[in-house]
């Protein structure tokens, strides 16, 4: 009896043990898996939505009426931008990605992530604020997505602060911009031809001359046709280092941020000041055009220097992971400036809580009206880090208390460098709006003040 008892309890106990080994490795298996996703074409910020935050959704009520509102979701009355949009074929949008919708259908159903088409991965990702921003808007129609409510949709254009193109024209110079087998001009000319060609037939860019309407140019080669004759519009740009000064400005244009490629490393797990072995870190292309021969002088200034990693690099062949595990063990991190003022290496190097040293006199940043960049980046003119020994000595003699308050500063402001779907509020998204905000609310005043007299004489025609 007693050895019956015993044999129960063995096998009771040996299934248990199966039970835990199995569970172990199915929770290994999904842990490599999602560590693949990093990888993927499926962006990070929806992967983790789908695996970590299933409960920002909420589910349909039982009573089969209207999807119940979303815990959190606003008022859409009191969203601090009304946004209009065209409902431009797909062709110039989500088919640039592949998508084919139903008959008639311009949009995806951003309500159902399986539905949602990815944006392409690697360096294509950094220019990707045109994906972002049109998924912010389409969700603002889904009463179920719980959102920051920054930016809604509108229908009626006249009662919107904006009117927004929704352009992939990033992804369409990245992908389309080369002239295909015996075709006399590549694809993105041609969109960009039937842009201008549509946008100047539409009441809504007669009203202003197309000064409030937002036009995503993010990537510097993309909308070089249309550019040119769209300048009246708002650009939602990485920098103006290709731009004349009558086409994009500071005054009316927003410089948007780069979409990261390298790892957001975590905050309560951040490398401290004794954990980033590396004083000096740049990992990217040295022999650049124009600006970016600063990248060179530089190289043959430091490449000899004790604990610092300036050697080049690109995105294949693993170099996003290897950016991202020398960034996170790396103090500073050089961003210098290119074949334009700005570069994504700054906004890796902000993710990774690795103090930004910004050697480019002509940058601009984003959001620089709310942010003090001093307080988590180094800036150095040009001139002085060519000089033999000004960089590496000004860094060596930045002391623990001042690097660890600078990181610090760089944890509480990286969540604003983050794009992601749903939109979060003070992520990317959402201050890039607000950006949009602050632009165009001098910019309806100006209009409104210049045509007074005429909008005052049809007002009174209408009577």
């Amino acid at each position: 009896m007693t050895s019956m008892y015993e044999k129960r309890v063995f096998s009771s106990r040996l299934l248990s043990c199966l039970i835990a080994i199995s569970m172990f490795f199915l929770i290994l298996s999904c842990s490599l898996l999602f560590r693949v996703g990093d990888n993927s074409l499926v962006p990070r910020s929806i992967y983790n939505l789908i695996v970590v935050d299933r409960g920002s959704i909420e589910p349909e009520s039982d009573s089969g009426s209207n999807p119940v509102k979303a815990a959190g979701s606003c008022d859409p009355n009191q969203a601090v931008l009304k946004v209009f949009m065209y409902d431009l074929p797909p062709e110039f949008h989500f088919g640039l990605l592949g998508w084919t919708g139903s008959a008639n259908q311009l949009w995806p159903n951003v309500g159902n992530f399986s539905e949602i088409p990815s944006y392409p991965g690697g360096l294509n990702l950094q220019h990707s604020v045109e994906y972002w921003l049109t998924l912010d808007l389409l969700s603002s129609l889904i009463p179920n997505v719980r959102r920051s409510c920054t930016a809604v949709l509108v229908h009626n254009s006249t009662q919107a602060d904006v009117v927004f193109v929704p352009f992939f024209s990033s992804l369409s110079y990245n992908r389309h911009s080369k002239i295909e087998g015996t075709e006399g001009k590549s694809t993105n000319d041609i969109l960009q031809e039937r842009l201008v060609e549509y946008l100047n037939g539409q009441d809504e860019w007669k009203r202003f001359g197309g000064k409030d309407h937002v036009i995503m140019a993010h990537h510097p080669n993309s909308m070089l046709i249309a550019r040119w004759r769209l300048g009246s519009a708002m650009f939602v740009l990485a920098d103006f280092g290709r731009y004349s000064d009558e086409i994009a400005n500071i005054d009316k244009d927003v410089i948007a941020p780069y979409r990261h490629v390298v790892r957001t490393v975590d905050a309560n797990n951040s490398p401290s000041f004794e954990e980033r072995p590396t004083l000096v870190y740049f990992q990217g292309a040295i022999y650049r055009k124009d600006g970016g021969v600063i990248r060179q002088e530089l190289y043959y200034l430091l490449k000899d220097e004790k604990d610092v990693h300036f050697t080049f690099g690109s995105a294949g062949g693993g170099g996003i992971r290897k950016a991202s595990t020398g960034m996170a063990a790396s103090k500073f991190c050089l961003n210098i400036a290119g074949d334009t003022p700005s570069s994504n290496r700054l906004f890796d190097a902000i993710v990774s809580h690795c103090v930004p040293v910004i050697i480019s006199d002509e940058i601009e940043l984003p959001y620089e009206d709310l942010l003090d960049y001093s307080k988590f980046s180094i800036f150095v003119p040009a001139s002085d880090a060519c000089k033999n020994g000004y960089l590496i000595n000004l860094l060596r003699g930045v002391k623990r208390e001042k690097w660890t308050e600078m990181w610090e500063n760089l944890k509480q402001i990286a969540p604003h460098f983050e794009y992601q779907y749903p939109t979060r509020p003070g992520d990317a998204v959402d201050m890039i709006w607000k950006m949009v905000s602050r632009k165009i609310d001098p910019l309806h005043y100006r209009a409104h003040r210049k045509n007074r007299y005429n909008m005052s004489q049809q007002f009174l025609n209408s009577r």
